[in-house]
């Protein structure tokens, strides 16, 4: 069963939450991170990316990015741009883009439910990212950004979030440059702590959503000051870790498109002679194509879109290998275009569906000479999938709006 535990956040000042707000470390580059920063030295981006305020042929994984990032969190507490909240508590945190909502509770998450899949995975780490935020949670003493974590709605804790919605004032309440809305209430109130505390005890699992590389960078953190203090009794804050944790009812999953440099050697006549023997295929024209069901998949080649059905033969029971990400990859991008592993082959890269269609023309103009637009996994997709303790293929799941860094910050 799941539990959580409020806690102490640090957070900014009301007058410096919109100059602090940034999106999350990793959805973008060094370049990227020091233009969205630039003129503002309150962007989060100064903690979460400090390498932008060393030169730029620093390391990003250089000791002295992750001394810069807890100088400037230090700086920011000093200055009074960050405040230390004066008791533990939970905080419900709305997100609103292009008309729908989404509201989870900030609160911090067991370790050891973790460890023992209570919080579920459905994604591989990757050594390397693990590394980067372990050392920046260990240097800085704090998960300075939370993990996306969600769970099977449940009409309890729906109806007591709409009652605080309802009836309280938030603390922040603003529109990032972006167009998304971030709107922020306290749970400070000790019988709304407990309500909620019962609440989810009868969660019988959380499920990360986005965020594999914070969850196990945070829990090896908290394992490494555990043997750092082998006198711990479990109730100190290393032992838990922050999260967003949002009702599966109110998410989307977007699309997540590939995009390949080559067709492997084939002519794109000969490419698509091969994908006839995989799918019925309809020439859609110059328009862009969108897939609008399971299975159905939208191809950019030679200046036209193509629709593409999988034929009976490539579909499966099998929860994974059902996925469409899995039949691209398995019978199109690894046999035919010669693209085994995804996380490593430079000849393949990713687009995000929020980019749009036109992202993948204009890859494919630039630099690229093949598209696929793939029908989004579901939420109940990536649950399942998650009981069963299997993986899904990398950059499956694309999750927007992205959960904004620095309005809630967790000391350990």
């Amino acid at each position: 069963m799941a539990t959580i535990r409020p806690f102490s956040a640090l957070r900014p000042a009301a007058q410096y939450a919109k100059k602090t707000i940034a999106l999350p470390y990793d959805v973008m580059n060094r370049k990227e991170a020091a233009s969205m920063a630039e003129g503002n030295e309150y962007s989060f981006l100064h903690i979460t990316r400090a390498e932008i305020d060393l030169p730029d042929s620093t390391d990003p994984y250089s000791p002295d990015v992750y001394k810069k990032a807890k100088e400037n969190l230090a700086a920011r507490l000093s200055d009074g741009t960050l405040l230390r909240e004066n008791k533990p508590m939970f905080y419900l945190y709305r997100q609103t883009m292009d008309g729908r909502t989404q509201t989870g509770l900030v609160a911090c998450v067991s370790i050891d439910e973790y460890k023992n899949n209570i919080i579920k995975k459905h994604e591989l780490t990757r050594v390397e990212k693990e590394l980067d935020r372990i050392n920046h949670f260990d240097v800085c003493n704090a998960n300075t950004e939370p993990v996306f974590l969600t769970y099977h709605s449940n009409a309890e804790i729906s109806a007591l979030m709409d009652r605080i919605k309802n009836n309280d004032a938030p603390v922040y309440d603003l529109v990032t440059p972006d167009g998304i809305g971030h709107t922020l209430w306290l749970i400070a109130e000790e019988d709304l702590i407990r309500q909620l505390v019962d609440d989810f005890e009868k969660i019988p699992a959380l499920y990360i959503a986005d965020g594999h590389h914070r969850s196990a960078s945070a829990a090896k953190v908290g394992l490494k000051r555990r043997e750092e203090n082998p006198n711990y009794d479990g109730t100190e804050e290393f032992n838990f870790f922050m999260a967003v944790i949002f009702p599966d009812s109110e998410l989307k999953i977007f699309d997540y498109n590939r995009v390949v440099r080559d067709l492997n050697g084939y002519t794109p006549n000969e490419f698509l002679l091969k994908l006839e023997e995989l799918f019925t295929i309809e020439k859609m024209g110059a328009a862009p194509y969108r897939p609008e069901a399971k299975h159905i998949f939208a191809m950019y080649l030679s200046g036209s879109w193509y629709k593409l059905r999988a034929k009976e033969h490539l579909l499966s029971e099998n929860p994974v290998q059902g996925l469409d990400v899995s039949i691209l990859q398995d019978h199109v991008l690894s046999p035919l275009l010669g693209i085994e592993d995804p996380r490593t082959d430079h000849r393949i890269d990713f687009v995000g569906g929020i980019r749009g269609l036109t992202e993948l023309e204009r890859r494919v103009s630039l630099d690229m000479e093949v598209a696929f637009a793939i029908y989004p996994v579901s939420v109940e997709d990536l649950m399942r999938i998650s009981d069963q303790d299997m993986i899904m293929p990398p950059k499956s799941t694309w999750f927007e709006p992205k959960l904004g860094s620095g309005l809630f910050i967790h000391e350990l």
